[in-house]
Formats: structure tokens, sequence, C-alpha cells
């Protein structure tokens, strides 16, 4: 019985740690992607 709690525990972390690790690349990591692209110049002649 010991032995299931150690195993289910280390899911748990397991999974706490992968849905972090992604939430923190949504907020962080992907906002700094879109806010450097530069905004494409509007005018001349388009086809």
């Amino acid at each position: 019985m010991e032995t299931f709690f150690e195993f289910s525990k280390e899911v748990l972390k397991g999974i706490v740690r992968a849905i972090s690790a992604h939430l923190f690349r949504k907020t962080f990591l992907d906002k700094e992607k879109t806010t450097r692209r530069r905004d494409k110049q509007k005018g001349g002649s388009q086809k």
C-alpha cells in the first residue's frame, strides 16, 4: 500500500510539473515572440 502512495505521489509530481511548464511557456515565452515582430508596412502597390 505504501508503494502505491509513493507511485501516485510521483505521478502527480510529474503532472504538476508538466502543467506548470506548459503555463510558464504559454504566458512568458510565447508573448516575447509576438511582441518582437514588426508590423507590416502598408502602402505601395498591392497585387
